[in-house]
């Protein structure tokens, strides 16, 4: 069984930086591409950005574009999302999660994924 656990949330101030990591169980961690969705309140889980095995590949939404770097460390079976420029749109619960379809910006392009960790931006 996989399992993610995101971590790194909070509150930040508008204009701030927050660091998501999601840890990930399981050996198979550097076979498979990464993504983060995000899910505000009364809206629908929005794609964020995606990395592909090796790391050497990145997608983002537009949204977020020149702000979040995703990336990640085969090393240690952990992912991140640095979120710097943060503004109170990007309030949210942020989820990660393994994907079978590389660089998907859809849900169902991923198998598992975490519980979630709430990032609240302040004005």
């Amino acid at each position: 069984q996989v399992q993610l656990v995101e971590s790194g949330g909070g509150l930040v101030q508008a204009g701030g930086s927050l660091r998501l990591s999601c840890a990930t169980s399981g050996r198979t961690f550097s076979s498979y591409g990464m993504g983060w969705f995000r899910r505000a309140p009364g809206k629908e889980r929005q794609f964020v950005a995606a990395i592909n095995w090796s790391g050497g590949v990145t997608r983002y939404a537009d949204s977020v574009k020149g702000r979040f770097t995703i990336s990640r460390d085969n090393a240690k079976n952990t992912a991140y999302l640095q979120m710097n420029s943060l503004s109170p749109e990007d309030t949210a619960v942020y989820y990660c999660a393994r994907g079978i379809v590389t660089g998907g910006i859809r849900p169902y392009d991923y198998d598992y994924w975490g519980q979630g960790t709430q990032v609240t931006v302040s004005s």
